[in-house]
């Protein structure tokens, strides 16, 4: 005579979706997110409405030019160079531009100011560099020129921070790091795209 099988019991599902829910909740309440931080620059206030339009005076040695075309080529103008240039001559030619060491007629005035915990200070705070894209121009190369040109400003402030106060600009107390911005402020115009074509 053959044995029956037995029927093993099934399991009592009813409450899986309920525990997979709370769950859920559970996670997205204690996970947190990345937030895209995107590229910190400050904007001109906009202008009065009673205000006339007034051309302002801008010295051409203190603008740097980089422009970026829809193949990705880079032009820049500052000094001497008025040329196309490779990624990698960008940020020397920024740190140049900034600081204008060997004080050039070419490159950003410099101007006396009196800077709390730096004292008596020759600064080019009038410079500006201008960054101006193709409307075909792409995301990565604006960002590499981006990332270059906010490289040139932390070298030229970490520099600063150890030959006055021995430590990196990330390292410095509040008041040091103003006056470090303050003797090397960032300066970067982001100009309206333009149709440069891929020459």
């Amino acid at each position: 005579m053959a044995k029956k099988k037995k029927k093993m019991p099934g399991l009592n599902t009813s409450s899986t979706a309920d525990i997979s829910f709370m769950l859920l909740i559970f996670f997205l309440v204690t996970t947190s997110m990345d937030t895209d931080t995107g590229l910190a620059r400050r904007l001109p206030q906009p202008p009065d409405k009673d205000q006339e339009d007034a051309q302002i005076d801008v010295k051409e040695r203190n603008v740097m030019n980089v422009r970026i075309n829809a193949a990705g080529q880079l032009w820049c103008k500052v000094g001497n160079i008025s040329e196309y240039i490779a990624l990698e001559q960008l940020k020397p030619l920024a740190k140049e531009f900034i600081d204008n060491p060997n004080n050039s007629s070419k490159l950003p005035e410099k101007f006396g100011k009196e800077i709390d915990l730096l004292g008596a200070s020759a600064v080019t705070e009038k410079h500006v560099i201008s960054v101006q894209t193709d409307r075909g121009t792409p995301y990565d190369v604006y960002f590499q020129v981006q990332n270059e040109l906010v490289a040139a400003y932390n070298e030229l402030r970490d520099d600063l921070s150890k030959r006055k106060f021995g430590r990196l600009y990330a390292n410095l107390t509040d008041e040091q790091q103003v006056a470090v911005r303050t003797y090397y402020p960032q300066k970067i115009s982001e100009a309206e795209p333009k149709n440069y074509g891929g020459n």
